[in-house]
């Protein structure tokens, strides 16, 4: 259950008294984005609970429409606070945004540690545009999966495309003959302008600084968001941070290489069990 009762979907793995991770997708994503990393990590010995922030896949959409990166750091808190031990937050884009303030500001959740996914202080404005324009195209949804899955094919040609659709269809939700992507519309036009507004970079990067767990910063080596000259300056300003680069993948790294993603982690989260 995220910030004022609204209700957050979720899936989970591993067992109860195992060391629990908090897997966070981006924007425009489901839970099922980590349909793959959450059973691995689940393998490996830890509890794995992956939600759908608010306004994405099955949780409930903000009544006013409002998506404010605030509000889905309070969710974390929230989320993080229902758990009985200290967790692991691994939050990609938008996901880690939200887990660094929910850290970083008062109140700041009680951590055990934090993994970016490819997420620092200062996005590449033409990555987010991209993605921006991405989200925004085809407003009108698909006559079927496959449709989607050539649009998705033509965004990130760097990625394999997947024989089994079944990920995808997650992804979108059926409406009258159409589907569409599975997120409040209203979501593009609250975050948009509020990615990278004057002073964030700062307050994240304070926010960082004050948050008191190790952090982990992974980076795609072919991410346009994230520029590695801006990802030095993020391990540099924060002495409690490192950073891993994934080979192969842009902004998505695990939905890009998840085999990869999980070799990069997995010695960080060993090492703070």
């Amino acid at each position: 259950m995220g910030r004022d009762g609204i209700l957050l979907a979720a899936d989970e793995w591993g067992e109860a008294s195992s060391t629990p991770l908090v897997l966070l997708h981006g924007g425009g994503q489901t839970r099922r984005a980590w349909g793959r990393t959450g059973p691995r990590l689940a393998g490996l010995g830890w509890r794995v609970i992956v939600p759908d922030l608010r306004g994405h896949g099955t949780s409930q959409w903000s009544a006013d429409g409002d998506y404010d990166v605030d509000l889905f750091a309070e969710d974390v808190r929230a989320v993080a606070a229902d758990l009985d031990d200290r967790p692991v937050l691994i939050g990609a884009s938008l996901g880690g945004l939200s887990s660094l303030l929910a850290a970083g500001e008062a109140p700041r959740a009680a951590v055990r540690a934090l993994v970016l996914v490819d997420v620092a202080h200062r996005p590449d404005p033409r990555g987010v545009r991209r993605i921006m324009e991405f989200m925004r195209r085809r407003p009108d949804g698909f006559a079927s999966v496959e449709e989607a899955a050539a649009t998705v094919a033509a965004y990130l040609p760097h990625r394999p495309r997947p024989d089994d659709l079944e990920g995808l269809r997650h992804n979108l939700r059926r409406c009258g003959d159409r589907w569409i992507w599975h997120w409040d519309p209203r979501m593009l036009d609250s975050l948009e302008g509020r990615v990278d507004p004057p002073g964030m970079a700062e307050r994240l990067l304070d926010a960082a600084r004050r948050a008191d767990a190790p952090i982990l910063l992974v980076r795609g080596v072919l991410s346009d968001v994230v520029r590695e000259d801006v990802a030095e300056q993020f391990c540099d300003g924060v002495p409690h941070a490192r950073r891993v680069d994934v080979a192969d993948a842009g902004h998505m790294v695990a939905g890009d290489r998840n085999e990869h993603f999980i070799d990069a982690v997995v010695p960080f989260l060993e090492g703070i069990q």
